[in-house]
């Protein structure tokens, strides 16, 4: 685990900061990808990514600290600020980005499920970055195990704190034991789904919101299966985690969602999109 990667004067550079950076800029490129030949050139994407970022961050760290408010938050709300530390919960960040990308479509004058046809393909990208950055940070970790996969997280670390807790480890203790390194299976999960969503998304182009539907449903399975895995403190509903029963809805959404993409005509692209003139990036 490495949070703090070095020091240069009064800044600090975490690796859960890099990572976000790095995972919004491969996915702004592979963004620019899907939208070579149209009018959505690098300067719409980039746009369009500043939409997604800011609106996306907000909602995912409102939804971390309305979950985490008593155990983090009620005797420190000035860390509520401090994103760079890691806490940001994923699907609270995909309702802010949903909801800007509504804003964004109707100011272009865009129609909504074309515009997030481009952005589901990238969006698990710029997720599996994100994951590699929980694991440096050391939050989202797993259960222990006695597996060849589990690997130890150092003294003070999130997983050790819990450890401690939970009088699994002494106070003395260095290192946890071993944990399943959930942050990697996801990560690992989201780079599979991007390269397969990627390789679809111009065959299934015509059918407008079908790539976002198959986002919707692969996400929400992996999501579902990874939970259980982790260890971390998570909200329960039901007996289930916050985040298995926000998938069983996202899963629903997206039968629905591609129900309907299946049964209305195949839409051809927007006028404004298939432009001969646009200039690629």
């Amino acid at each position: 685990m490495h949070p703090i990667l070095f020091h240069f004067g009064a800044m600090t550079l975490r690796s859960f900061g890099l990572m976000m950076a790095l995972g919004f800029t491969a996915a702004w490129v592979a963004a620019i990808r899907l939208g070579r030949g149209t009018h959505r050139n690098a300067d719409y994407i980039a746009s369009l990514t500043v939409w997604m970022m800011l609106a996306g961050v907000l909602g995912a760290r409102l939804a971390y600290v309305a979950e985490h408010w008593t155990s983090e938050f009620a005797e420190r709300p000035y860390s509520i600020l401090r994103i760079d530390q890691g806490g940001l919960m994923f699907y609270g960040g995909m309702i802010g980005a949903v909801v800007a990308l509504f804003f964004f479509a109707r100011i272009k004058k865009e129609r909504f499920f074309e515009i997030a046809d481009i952005l589901a393909p990238v969006l698990p990208l710029g997720h599996a970055f994100g994951r590699i950055g929980c694991f440096l940070n050391g939050c989202c970790h797993g259960r222990p195990t006695h597996t060849i996969f589990g690997v130890q997280f150092p003294v003070y670390s999130p997983a050790w704190y819990v450890q401690r807790q939970n009088e699994i480890i002494p106070s003395t203790a260095l290192q946890t034991v071993p944990v399943l390194p959930t942050q990697l299976f996801e990560s690992a999960a989201n780079f599979a789904l991007f390269l397969s969503l990627f390789l679809l998304y111009r065959k299934l182009s015509p059918r407008r919101g079908l790539l976002t539907a198959l986002y919707f449903m692969a996400y929400a399975i992996i999501r579902f299966v990874i939970e259980p895995l982790r260890d971390d403190e998570r909200m329960r509903v039901a007996g289930f985690s916050i985040g298995q029963v926000i998938s069983i809805a996202v899963f629903v959404a997206g039968v629905l969602l591609a129900v309907w993409c299946l049964y209305k005509p195949a839409e051809a692209p927007s006028i404004s999109s298939s432009k001969s003139n646009a200039s690629p990036s």
